[in-house]
């Protein structure tokens, strides 16, 4: 049996995928993301609307990335120390309870600090909410089960970028930002099902001695076999193959997982972008259309993201990423054209076609390359990758947009892209 028919008889054997761990931690994920993006192009209009301008409205997106970026390489030796169910439930709470504090003044500073809390958050939720889905998928399943994780991720976003916009210009900024403390509270109870622990050292040498076996084509999930360290955080003397060293430094050094770092960087630099900057850019233009525009990109997204996973474990990965980066580009060069609603929406389609697809399908071809005790490196650099995009392109637009004004920055983030076709284009196979 050929490495494809291999893969495609595992995809689709009868190994479950919504065990009990990985439903509750789907339903932490959808609460704690919830709670993100519900406020995540809030903020920048409350920031903007104080007299922020275009440049307070980035700094809100950047403080808060900058923050996740700061906190993701920390993760897993929190979870060794502390177990999955504190370190999540930290997460929630940080994700969501600082938005209340917003409701006793405005404060620019204060609305910064809110911000870094929510980052640090935000960066406990993803990194230990993707090892643990990877580590939880059944053999030959593994992108399926990261594209399901995806769509919990990208839920929320259906509802909560729209309703966020839709509420604060219905009702105010306040009950936004307790509705935001509530989600994520709501969420805490699903904590208490997750793994409390790592496995041990007995425990982990007793299964797969080198964290390969079980997949036909040594890509099944799971943790490290060979030390007791945190997904293959460090304990793994020799880190990936070939001698590369532990830590984040060794995923960030394997030359396999460079260019789907890249590309993923990119791609997440136009998403800060368009979540930051899109309702401003539309604002005095045709009732809701940000609103409507913001729940297009995020409904096709989440589904893109699983039919990406469907097609990975089927096909490979790495297949779909010239195409999916090629939607990314056009759908914000479709962007240039505000005036018209018609070509924002179907931009708007083709940028979160292309977005959803290229998360999942850098995460996934990110998994392939490296054994078992890669996964938390992984997760972190994956991480990393996604929310230093996201930050620098909401940092980067603001300080653009006040001397090209909104089309043009959208034409040149686009350029952007277009250039991220090259190392998509050798990383097809």
């Amino acid at each position: 049996m050929n490495a494809r028919a291999g893969r495609t008889a595992a995809a689709t054997g009868t190994s479950r995928l919504l065990t009990r761990p990985m439903l509750l931690l789907l339903v932490a994920s959808v609460g704690g993301m919830g709670g993100f993006y519900l406020l995540l192009s809030v903020l920048p209009l409350y920031a903007a609307t104080a007299g922020g301008g275009g440049v307070g409205a980035g700094l809100t997106t950047g403080a808060m990335m900058l923050a996740t970026v700061l906190a993701e390489p920390a993760v897993p030796w929190f979870l060794a120390r502390f177990g999955h169910r504190a370190v999540v439930g930290a997460g929630l709470l940080l994700l969501g309870l600082p938005s209340a504090v917003l409701c006793l003044w405005p404060s620019f500073p204060l609305t910064l600090g809110v911000c870094l809390a929510r980052g640090v958050g935000l960066g406990i939720v993803v990194v230990a909410g993707t090892a643990l889905a990877a580590e939880l998928a059944p053999p030959g399943r593994r992108s399926e089960s990261l594209g399901l994780y995806g769509v919990s991720l990208g839920v929320p976003s259906v509802l909560g970028l729209p309703a966020g916009v839709w509420l604060s210009d219905r009702l105010g900024f306040e009950p936004v930002f307790l509705l935001t403390a509530a989600l994520t509270l709501l969420a805490l109870p699903a904590v208490a099902g997750l793994p409390a622990r790592q496995a041990t050292r007995a425990e982990r040498l007793s299964g797969d001695p080198d964290g390969r076996s079980g997949d036909p084509d040594g890509r099944s999930g799971g943790p490290d076999s060979r030390s007791g360290a945190p997904d293959g955080w460090s304990g793994d003397p020799d880190g990936f193959r070939g001698g590369v060293p532990g830590g984040p430094l060794g995923a960030a050094v394997n030359r396999s997982l460079v260019r789907p770092t890249l590309i993923l960087g990119a791609a997440t630099f136009a998403s800060g972008v368009l979540v930051t900057f899109l309702p401003l850019a539309l604002l005095g233009g045709p009732s809701h259309l940000a609103v409507v525009a913001l729940l297009i990109q995020a409904s096709v997204a989440p589904v893109a993201r699983w039919g990406a996973g469907w097609w990975g474990d089927r096909h490979g990965s790495s297949s779909l990423l010239l195409p999916a980066v090629l939607a990314v580009a056009l759908g914000t060069a479709g962007l240039v054209r505000l005036e018209s609603p018609v070509v924002v929406i179907v931009s708007m389609i083709l940028f979160g076609a292309g977005f959803g697809a290229v998360q999942n399908l850098t995460l996934a071809t990110m998994f392939e390359r490296v054994p078992r005790s890669g996964f938390g490196r992984v997760s972190v650099v994956w991480n990393l990758a996604f929310d230093a995009g996201m930050g620098l392109g909401a940092v980067g637009f603001g300080l653009l947009i006040d001397r090209t004004g909104y089309p043009w920055g959208f034409a040149v983030t686009a350029a952007l892209l277009l250039a991220i076709l090259v190392p998509a284009w050798h990383d097809r196979r």
